[in-house]
């Protein structure tokens, strides 16, 4: 039962190597690859997530070493929630990609460097030992900086740049806080730590690795005001890209990261939930605001997520169990729509060669199937019921009435009209209206494009379902893992022993 742990990160390693090996020698070998490891991998967490629901936690020790001296794997709740949201959408990018990066020459390296990516974000999500996690960070890290540089234009490797300089700067920021943790504690493993810190005093020292640890993975979330690098970098990347980056990228090198370790290690205090609700509200409608501003429809969409991310953030600042439920439901639904956005705007450009709003129009009469899964994923990310956005973003707004913050419910239902307000906007502009010259010759893009849009479509739509009381188990076991807090140590060694 175990044994299956590792293979969500020597798999897509192995199939890294494996598309740089053969694709000298065969044209279609890194589409192959990609799409039947990531198929597997999708199967493999599905499966997973049944185990877990049987054994509640399952840990692999790597090499029979026993933690904390050994490296350990853990699936819980919440790692499998994660692991079956990332695979999802590898899979349904890597189709998508079959088509969409043939404009590009050395495929095979987009479908390495994305495997390397897959890679770091099942070993974050996996890990039970600090230093892996951090390891695991810095290959997706640096595999997100070449691919968002893959289309080699000047502003891609600005883009690129920039993106690099922020996220070696958060690096550094999480380094330093392991170690100064590490000096503290002795140890790296994750719930070790914990009971470590059960029994110290936390004095200024824990205070400052909290600071720490909050600038580095709030930069990977790309929370306000860490956001710099998101636009720039989430626009200039190719869309399947893009797609990846907004959709599980940010949320679990940040969000995933950030709250395992401060929910389930750390532990939370008062005035960390209170700068996670702050950090939260200043996301939410700094990203909405400008937004609304863009002409480009990539450079909205990544606004466009610094906002949602805003919600999740703040549901978790709320602290109480159905607000941490509602940030949940809010990540699913978000991983899902945002990543139909992106490839929507992927499938606009592939179509007509452009992005700018001002210079579309009228593409309902040419990309029937592209703008009603458009209006449909725009629909849900602006909370329109019934969408799984809708439901999600009431239950953050219900819990924080609860915990007594009026005026902060009142902000995030406002912000969700703003963000009704610039979907609106993308949906005139580019699908309504007269046809714009320029997009007089597009057509429909191939079928196997239109595959992942529809599947992602679909869960939009029936999102909705997962609160029912026969599908609320994969949400509410990931709630619970954050709710117990710190009994998290306790679940590891007890499942060990």
């Amino acid at each position: 039962m175990k044994i299956i742990l590792p293979y969500f990160i020597t798999f897509p390693l192995l199939a890294a190597f494996l598309i740089a090996l053969l694709s000298r020698k065969s044209k279609i070998a890194g589409e192959l690859i990609s799409n039947l490891f990531t198929f597997g991998l999708l199967i493999s967490s599905w499966d997973l997530v049944k185990r877990v629901y049987l054994y509640k936690i399952i840990v692999y020790k790597i090499g029979g070493w026993l933690p904390p001296a050994g490296i350990s794997l853990v699936a819980d709740g919440f790692s499998v929630f994660m692991l079956l949201i990332v695979n999802l959408i590898a899979f349904l990018v890597m189709v998508y990609s079959i088509r969409y990066m043939q404009r590009y020459t050395d495929k095979w390296k987009f479908y390495s460097l994305f495997m390397l990516m897959l890679t770091g974000m099942n070993g974050i999500i996996l890990s039970g030992d600090l230093f892996t996690i951090y390891v695991f960070l810095e290959l997706a890290s640096i595999a997100g900086y070449a691919l968002v540089a893959f289309g080699i234009e000047p502003q891609d490797l600005e883009a690129s740049f920039k993106y690099a300089i922020m996220g070696s700067l958060a690096s550094i920021f999480i380094l330093l806080g392991i170690g100064l943790l590490y000096s503290y504690t002795s140890t790296l493993n994750l719930a070790d730590i914990s009971w470590v810190l059960a029994e110290k005093p936390q004095g200024f020292l824990i205070g400052f690795v909290s600071v720490l640890f909050l600038a580095g993975f709030g930069l990977k979330a790309a929370l306000v005001p860490f956001h710099a690098w998101l636009p720039d970098a989430h626009s200039c990347a190719p869309s399947p890209v893009s797609a990846t980056l907004s959709g599980v990228f940010i949320k679990t090198l940040g969000i995933y990261a950030l709250s395992r370790i401060f929910f389930n290690v750390l532990g939370v205090s008062g005035k960390v939930l209170f700068v996670f609700m702050i950090l939260g509200i200043l996301s939410m409608v700094i990203g909405a605001l400008l937004a609304i501003a863009q002409n480009d429809i990539k450079r909205m969409f990544a606004y466009s997520s610094i906002s949602q991310v805003g919600y999740i953030i703040f549901a978790f600042g709320l602290g109480t169990p159905l607000a941490i439920l509602g940030g949940l439901f809010h990540l699913f639904n978000h991983a899902i729509f945002k990543p139909l956005l992106f490839l929507n705007a992927g499938s606009i450009e592939y179509s007509t060669g452009n992005r700018r709003l001002d210079k579309l129009g009228g593409l309902n009469s040419k990309l029937p199937f592209t703008g009603a899964m458009s209006l449909l994923g725009s629909m849900s990310i602006s909370g329109i019921p019934p969408f799984g956005g809708f439901w999600s973003k009431l239950i953050i707004i219900i819990a924080a009435i609860q915990s007594g913050y009026i005026g902060m419910a009142a902000v995030a239902g406002l912000t969700s009209i703003l963000t009704l307000a610039y979907y609106l906007k993308f949906q005139t502009f580019a699908f309504l209206g007269k046809i714009d010259e320029g997009c007089k010759e597009a057509k429909e893009v191939p079928l196997s494009m239109k595959f992942s849009m529809l599947i992602l479509t679909a869960v939009c739509v029936f999102a909705g379902l997962m609160l029912l009381p026969e599908f609320r188990s994969f949400l509410q076991s990931a709630a619970d893992v954050l709710v117990s807090g710190t009994a998290y140590k306790e679940a590891v060694f007890g499942m060990i022993q």
